[in-house]
């Protein structure tokens, strides 16, 4: 669904839930016959849809705020340079996706990769655009520990989209 240009989603877990709540309160109903549980029950599975979607377009709004200042701040960097010593640095990174994992959440992560190596890219929000294995694509984002006590670098994505550049990766030629 589309608001104000962004691209609401509600992830496959948030469908399910309204799902399985629907189904209980039409076999509570049924059996009971109890009118009353229609006058909560109804408006509590709309406020299950709606409240994930409304938090996504909050996401996607604040994002949507911070990209300027990150395309402004942000310092091109290759992959390989990319370290904990980095920390809390904004970066742009231009590379192909090898892999995407969890868009089903609406959280989708990245495996962006340039002829020095690769890195996981995290967003948390939905991208403005469909992000697909093998596109090149340009990468706003903030470097952080994969976990809070330890890991290696990662990018806290705030920007990716596709972008019309020949990038080759680090074992193809």
């Amino acid at each position: 669904m589309k608001i104000n240009n962004k691209n609401v989603k509600i992830s496959i877990i948030a469908i399910a839930v309204v799902v399985f709540f629907t189904i209980l309160l039409g076999v509570s109903f049924a059996i009971t016959g109890d009118i009353t549980l229609l006058y909560w029950g109804v408006p509590t599975i709309i406020l299950l849809a709606v409240i994930p979607m409304a938090l996504n377009y909050m996401s996607q709004s604040q994002y949507a705020q911070m990209q300027p200042i990150y395309e402004r701040e942000a310092k091109p960097v290759r992959i390989k340079l990319i370290n904990l010593t980095m920390i809390g640095q904004a970066v742009r990174i231009e590379g192909v996706v090898e892999r995407v994992h969890f868009q089903f959440l609406n959280r989708p992560q990245y495996i962006v990769a340039d002829r020095s190596g690769e890195i996981a890219v995290k967003m948390f929000t939905t991208p403005g655009e469909d992000i697909r294995k093998g596109d090149i694509v340009e990468v706003l984002g903030q470097v952080m520990k994969r976990y809070i006590f330890g890991g290696d670098a990662v990018v806290n994505c705030v920007s990716i989209r596709k972008i019309s550049k020949k990038i080759e990766t680090k074992g193809k030629a």
